[in-house]
């Protein structure tokens, strides 16, 4: 081993060490020393306070995205009309065979929105999407 190999291994040992925190009489060292174990303290008491904050948004943001999409989802216009009259078709051009031309019109029926529920579509869209970007901050924030 050469001499910067060993200054090198005690240098490490050294910093890695609490004895010449404890044992030093100089008033700045132990200033440092008791500075350093404080702030430690502090923020480790101020992660773990971070980290249950962090966990109670997340859960908060993914219930409220589930409500949100439930409410959306159940804003939809009904589909079944679409699907009956598509079955009709489906029946007339086995009954009539492929040949025959049908009347294709009524399969997209026109859905009018008021503005209120406009409104009430684009607050309900933009709450998703804050939730969601709630969820993911937290995600990172807890990384």
């Amino acid at each position: 081993m050469s001499r910067s190999d060993i200054l090198e291994q005690i240098l490490s040992v050294l910093r890695t060490s609490s004895i010449a925190e404890e044992l030093s009489n100089d008033v700045k060292s132990k200033f440092w020393a008791t500075y350093k174990k404080v702030s430690d303290e502090y923020d480790n008491d101020f992660l773990a306070r971070a980290h249950g904050d962090i966990g109670i948004i997340l859960t908060f943001a993914g219930l409220l995205s589930a409500v949100i999409s439930t409410f959306i989802g159940g804003m939809q216009p009904d589909s079944r009309d679409t699907t009956n009259a598509l079955l009709v078709q489906l029946i007339q051009v086995i009954v009539d065979g492929p040949s025959a031309v049908h009347d294709i019109g009524n399969l997209s029926p026109t859905t009018r929105y008021s503005s209120s529920a406009v409104w009430v579509q684009t607050l309900a869209y933009s709450g998703l999407a804050l939730s969601i970007l709630a969820a993911f901050g937290a995600v990172v924030g807890k990384q």
